[in-house]
Formats: C-alpha cells, structure tokens, sequence
C-alpha cells in the first residue's frame, strides 16, 4: 500500500559508549588492547583475566569516513616474545546493521575474540520516525543505556541442571552454562545468548568438598562487582543451586555452608536459590493428581525437614528460596522463582535492574505486564490526558515511541524485527479502528481468560483448509490509515480513548502472542494467528467497552493523568493470564504451525 510514513532512521555520527573484549575463547596470550578511530587512539583495561572493558564519557564519535580498529598486543614464547595484530571494522556495516536492527550494540567474532561495541542514545543514533527529536524517544533507550542487561551469577555442581534451568527462564534453546570440560567455570566470562541477549549470566561450579578455593573466587567476584558504580556492570542476582539430597545424603558441603554464612554479613546480598526434584518413578499404579497431590505433600514435608532448616541456620530467616523444577508438570514453579527474584533485584538494586529483570524473563508474562506499567510511568502513560509530553506532535511519531517501548519489554526471539515492522505497527493502528466501530461487548460477563483466548486459537486453526493455510486477519490491508493518526496530538475523547485502546490493546496482543510462541523465533504468521485471536475473542470488545466508558464518565477538563493510568494498569491487570497457567493453556492448543512464515499481505478483509 501508499503511505506517507517511513521506517525508522538515525544518522551519522555513532556515539560509542563503551567496547568490551572477550577472550575467553580465545588460545592466545593477551597483553593489551587499544581501539583507534582515525588518529585518535585509547588503551581498553583489562576487566577480568580474559576480558578487557571500557566505558566512554565523553562517548567517542565515529563519522562517515573514519578508519575504526582495535590494536591487539599477545606474548608469545612464555612472554619473551610479542606480536602485533589489527582487527579492522567497517564502519558502514556497523551503521547499517544498528539502523536497521534499533539495537545499541554491534557484535564481531575475530578468531574466537568477542568485540562488543555499545552506542549510547542520543539524539543522533536513536532509532526514531523521521522528524522526531531528542525529548520524544522511547523510554527504554534511556534504560538499556543505564543497565543494557540483567546480570546473574549461577552456582551449582555439574549435572544439578542449571544449564535446563537458564535455557527455560529466558528462553533459550542452546544452553551457553557450558564449558569445555565438565565442572570448569571461569566465573568472569560473559555468556550473551544470541537467541535472548537481554541478560548476561556468570556461571560458578558447587562448593566441592575438601574445595576451598572457589569460595574465595566466588566471593571476590561478588565483593568486585557489588563495588561497581555503573547499574550494568553489577551483579543483581545470585541462584545458589541444590539438588534435594536421597537416601540421607548431605545437603550442604563446608563451603556452602561458608558461602551462606554470608548472607547475614551482607556480602551475599541478593538472592539466594534452591532447586529441588522430585522422584515419581516409585508412584506406578496412581492417577496423574494423585501423584502430583502425594508428591507435593511428601516434598514439602521434606524440604522443610532436610533443607530450609539447614539454609536457616546457616543464612538465617530471611533466606528467599524456590523450590523448583523444570519438568513439563512443574514448569510454573519456574515463575515463582523469576516472581522472588525480580522483587529482590528491586529491593537491592537500581530501578532499571528490575525492569531488565522483567525484560530478559520468558516464563513470567505478568511480569512483562508489570515492567510495561513502570516503563509507562516513567514518562508517556503517566501524561495522556494532559498531553505535556505529546503536545503538537504528529500522532504517528507518539504512537511510534509507546508500541517500541512496549515490543522490547516483551523482548521475544525476534530476530527479523517483525514486531518492529512498519507492517505491524499499521495493522494495530487499523485494529483500534477496527474496535471503534464494532459492536459494544458486555464487560460484566465473566470469562475465564485464559481458556476463553485458546478456545479462540483452537477455532480459527480447525477452520484452515490445511496446516499450511495462511492466516486471514479481519482487517483491511490496503485501507489508508485513518486522518487521526497522521494529525497532530491535540486532546481530545477521541484520541485519548484511541492512544489508551492501542496501548492495552498492543500488550493484550502481545501476551496472546507470548502463549502461542512458546520462546521460538517469531514468524509473520504467529504474529497475524495472535491478531487474529485476540480479534475474535471476547476479551478485545470487553476491553474496548471498558475503556468507553470510562470516556464518557468524566469531561476531559474533570480527567487526570492518574485516572488514566489508573484505567489502563485497571484493565491490563484483569485480562492477564495466569502465568501458572501457561503451561495448561499451551499443552490445549492445538498444531498451528507457527514455525512456518508467510507475508503479511495474505490477510483480507
């Protein structure tokens, strides 16, 4: 179709806010690295014994036309020898590869050598629609730039299951809590998914007994980090994992017993927890609830008898803890654990390590709900009604900042940036139309959420002509967007009712899409199949109606910002899945194929 808006655009020059070098791969002695833009060169400290960082303030600028490289210095021959070597980047890739992906880093693999560079945000590299200035930008830009990732350190012995563990909360699918030999863990290397590269995890072996040294590694590490000034280099959380022990075996070794003794000292901090498994191979002959219910109950006696006593005494009782597992019947228990741990983050860290928390979790959609109100508050949610941050700017360009804010809190596996896409964001502005003028829903007749939405799911599926039938969203694809969208923000019932719809409506949108994804990469047609179900379920027309009425209770004069919010956070919270549902609800529904891809324009109206 013609249209007047464009993709998003950002201009020379890049602002470099900090380069990281990891050389945990890497065979080679390094001694020291520099990076060098045009004549202007600078030494990166070494961070770790295998890693060098550096953070730019001032940041560096990088123009068009300058030459960018980092000079690498090894020894060689038992240091008696040194030899030079010069990583060259280019420049025009690095620009394109941050413009087109509205990401604040670039990552090189030279020779199994890790180059991070982070761009800062600023009026000059920030992803924006054309026309759009430095005060109109997402809030999450100001976020990533203060605390781009949540960081955890996981402790354990081998084969406790940590790696299934990471792989289930953030939704990832190689586990990266690997080594090259079991057990061996350098607890300063950086693991960074690719698939969710939201958080950065530090992976620790278990207190061995008759072990003393990881002790002390374990606590330096945490005593470095916590000494950081900067949110994204410090620690916010710490899993200490167990495995319930059998046959009177021993819970605690001599150096977890240490290590939790520093809980109460202050040096641990943060979180500590458990993990716990549960043995059903000797309930043959019991039904699936009587297993469950039997289990549940001789666990918890015995996690009170053979495990939170012994973390009590050591930690004292205050200790938070999760008793989980990720086997398909337990996985809510999962939630519990990322629930536990995002408060603790909030009480001990930075506001920004929260939301990060929220961001880089995949098991928890309540919590993405959650981060999406604090992001909101922070600046545009709060001031609809008012329009002090919105006044005389183009509609598009507003809607433009709250549908990025809201997509990269959800953070899926989206590598294609549909979720971004000029496609996407147009098909959410003609669903809100859509709804205006719809037929008015009964918002006092109860409906089961979560069940209502995969009964949806289920219906239009069974409808295909085949597995492989595209997905028909009921919207008009070559419609022109409506006059409002391209107007200037002026208030008005009208638009305040069409900027709260697009909001609840895109987060609603997007926890129907979480249901169906199941942390897989994102297709077009997972996409189209979750508008489409959210469309036709009940819950969109009883979203609609409750934020027409309260429209029409209050004259805009008589209206405050808070009510507003107070409204939107109202009607997110009543339509949120369980998340210890999400399991259930997912083993319902049925084959849609959404691996598959297909364009957006098979939809019809």
């Amino acid at each position: 179709m013609a249209s007047s808006l464009h993709a998003s655009t950002v201009s020379w020059p890049l602002h470099i806010s900090g380069i990281t070098v990891d050389f945990s791969k890497s065979k080679t002695n390094e001694e020291s690295v520099e990076v060098r833009i045009g004549k202007s060169h600078s030494p990166i400290e070494r961070e770790a014994r295998k890693n060098f960082r550096r953070t730019f303030s001032p940041h560096m600028e990088l123009s068009r036309g300058d030459t960018f490289s980092l000079h690498m210095r090894y020894k060689k021959w038992l240091g008696m020898k040194t030899e030079n070597e010069d990583i060259m980047f280019n420049p025009e890739e690095m620009f394109r590869v941050y413009s087109a992906n509205e990401r604040q880093e670039y990552t090189k693999v030279h020779n199994k050598i890790r180059i991070v560079v982070d761009f800062s945000v600023n009026s000059t590299t920030e992803a924006a629609s054309p026309g759009v200035s430095l005060e109109l930008r997402p809030t999450t830009s100001e976020i990533f730039r203060k605390c781009p990732r949540f960081r955890i350190l996981v402790i354990g012995k081998t084969g406790v299951g940590k790696s299934s563990l990471i792989n289930h909360i953030f939704g990832v699918e190689k586990t990266i809590a690997s080594h090259d030999k079991p057990g061996d863990a350098n607890i300063d290397h950086e693991f960074i998914s690719p698939q969710n590269d939201k958080f950065v995890l530090h992976d620790s072996k278990g207190f061995e007994p008759g072990e003393v040294d990881n002790l002390k590694i374990v606590r330096d590490f945490i005593d470095r980090r916590r000494n950081m000034s900067a949110p994204e280099h410090q620690l916010h959380a710490v899993w200490l994992c167990f495995e319930i022990p059998r046959a009177g075996g021993r819970f605690l070794e001599t150096g977890t017993e240490e290590f939790l003794t520093l809980k109460s000292s202050g040096t641990l901090g943060n979180i500590a927890r458990m993990k716990r498994t549960l043995d059903v191979n000797t309930l043959d002959g019991l039904s699936n609830d009587a297993i469950k219910n039997l289990a549940k109950n001789k666990a918890e006696a015995e996690l009170e008898d053979i495990c939170i006593g012994p973390l009590n005494k050591f930690a004292g009782l205050d200790i938070p803890y999760a008793e989980i597992s990720t086997h398909k019947d337990y996985r809510e228990t999962l939630t519990r654990l990322i629930q536990i741990t995002e408060n603790c983050v909030g009480q001990h860290s930075a506001p920004e390590a929260a939301v990060m928390t929220s961001i880089a979790q995949r098991v928890h959609p309540g919590l993405k709900i959650k981060a999406s109100i604090e992001v909101g508050k922070k600046k545009y949610w709060k001031a609809l009604a008012s329009s002090t941050t919105f006044n005389n700017r183009k509609t598009w360009d507003c809607l433009y900042v709250l549908h990025t804010d809201i997509v990269r809190v959800w953070n899926f596996y989206d590598p294609h940036h549909y979720l971004h896409s000029q496609e996407f964001r147009e098909m959410m502005v003609k669903m809100v139309d859509k709804l205006e003028v719809g037929p008015t829903a009964n918002p006092t007749k109860t409906i089961t959420i979560g069940l209502s939405m995969v009964g949806t799911i289920a219906g239009i599926v069974s409808a295909l002509a085949g597995p492989a039938a595209p997905i028909v969203v009921p919207i008009a694809v070559g419609a022109v967007l409506a006059v409002w969208v391209h107007d200037v923000y002026q208030i008005s019932h009208a638009v305040l009712q069409r900027f709260m719809s697009y909001i609840v409506h895109l987060t609603l949108v997007l926890q129907t899409l979480y249901l169906l994804s199941e942390s897989q990469e994102l297709t077009r047609r997972a996409i189209k199949l979750a508008v489409a179900s959210y469309l036709e379920s009940p819950m969109s027309g009883e979203v609609h109606t409750r934020i027409q009425e309260y429209d029409t209770q209050l004259t805009v004069l008589e209206r405050a910002d808070r009510d507003t919010l107070d409204k939107m956070v109202e009607v997110m919270q009543l339509y949120r899945i369980n998340a210890e549902e999400i399991s259930m609800l997912r083993a319902k529904i049925p084959p849609v194929g959404s691996s598959l891809d297909e364009p957006w324009e098979t939809e019809k109206s």
